[in-house]
């Protein structure tokens, strides 16, 4: 039979087992202490350095980019649309043949028309000869003055009808030419309207044709600011479609009469360099710059704001500092904000602040990796798998 451990026994064990606990929880405090006191790590590019920059003043102008020369091709005849050669997005030069309309109506009505000029002419030379022999017996007395004056007379008529005849025949033909509707200039077809057998009636839209190389940004201030706009200002704007793609251009002409519904004033800007947007019809926003602040600015997505508060993560001798800002005027067109009070040029913050960040934590900025060690490093982190991977099997 067994029987139980001697009272002596039970207390070592006892103590033993006590021993084992106080050390591991003396481990573990030491553990999380050793966690608490390690910096936080940060990337170079999640700091930003505060510097001192021109804050452009100006009213707000939006709008739309659009092309200079652009051409809504109609149907100057009533047809059937027989062929459509270009497409969307197709390039064109000057010349080229975009729309082909039945022609049978109007060729057949040419050929009358000439057929009729033809007619009218050989009437008239035979009167004219007519009337030159009238004119010869008449003058030897062997005409009377009043078949003299009915010759002059259908003479004249023959002439008119001839006119007449040329001038349908003119016109056939450039009906004819107007069953062919070419591009008035090098550009892109931007809007494909019909397809073949499609009945064009007459100012039916066809094609649209733009200039690409053509663009300017027509856009709109406000009444109250239109004081302050003249040709020749400067003007940045964004469009949609172009991201973190900043344009510039100049105020080339300020529209003398407000839409009377928005109480808007038309401005139109023409782009300064060779850098503007290919797509016509993009959203576009800027300012007119009319003055400039110079001071401190520091991005929207850097603020932390509080209510009417507002303060950034400023990174100084090794730690974070909750610092609070007193704000200026914000720029609209880059988001960037003057900071009258609480940081000076040259200061470190924090680019994109998280919610998680402590005042006083401790940082370390982190070096940024050659490719060179980064492919080094990642050698070694795979053969280190490897290794462990190789002991596990083993094991």
């Amino acid at each position: 039979m067994l029987r139980p451990p001697a009272p002596a026994t039970s207390l070592i064990v006892s103590v033993i087992l006590a021993a084992v606990l106080l050390g591991a929880c003396g481990k573990n405090e030491q553990g999380k202490a050793a966690q608490a006191e390690r910096p936080l790590l940060i990337a170079p590019e999640d700091v930003l350095t505060i510097k001192s920059d021109a804050l452009a003043s100006g009213p707000v102008i939006n709008g739309s980019i659009q092309p200079e020369r652009r051409a809504d091709l109609r149907a100057e005849v009533s047809a059937i649309v027989l062929q459509v050669l270009k497409e969307n997005g197709d390039a064109v030069k000057r010349g080229d043949l975009l729309v082909r309309l039945d022609d049978t109506a109007i060729r057949d009505s040419l050929t009358s028309s000439e057929e009729a000029a033809r007619a009218a002419s050989q009437t008239f030379e035979q009167s004219e000869r007519q009337l030159q022999r009238l004119k010869t017996l008449r003058a030897s007395g062997m005409a009377s003055a009043q078949q003299l004056e009915d010759a002059e007379i259908r003479r004249n008529n023959a002439q008119s009808d001839l006119v007449a005849a040329k001038a349908r025949s003119v016109q056939a033909r450039q009906q004819l030419q107007r069953t062919e509707v070419r591009a008035p200039f090098d550009g892109i077809v931007s809007e494909r309207k019909v397809s073949a057998g499609d009945t064009a009636q007459v100012g039916k839209e066809l094609v649209k044709v733009i200039d690409p190389a053509s663009m300017r940004f027509e856009g709109f201030v406000s009444a109250d600011k239109v004081g302050e706009v003249k040709a020749g200002q400067v003007v940045h704007f964004r469009a949609n479609g172009y991201a973190g793609q900043e344009f510039a251009g100049k105020v080339a002409r300020v529209d003398p009469a407000a839409n009377p519904t928005t109480r808007q004033v038309a401005v139109l800007v023409k782009f300064a360099d060779g850098s503007q947007p290919r797509v016509a019809g993009l959203y576009a926003e800027g300012s007119v710059e009319t003055g400039a602040v110079q001071g401190m600015t520091i991005p929207e997505a850097a603020l932390v704001r509080n209510g009417d508060n507002a303060f950034a993560w400023r990174v100084k001798d090794g730690k974070l500092n909750k610092t609070p800002l007193t704000l200026g005027e914000r720029d609209p067109r880059r988001g960037d904000v003057i900071v009258r009070e609480g940081l000076a040029a040259g200061d470190k913050v924090v680019r994109n602040p998280v919610t998680t960040l402590k005042d006083g934590q401790a940082v370390e900025l982190a070096a940024a990796p050659s490719p060179g060690a980064a492919a080094s490093n990642d050698k070694v982190n795979g053969s280190s798998a490897g290794a462990a991977a190789n002991a596990t099997k083993g094991s």
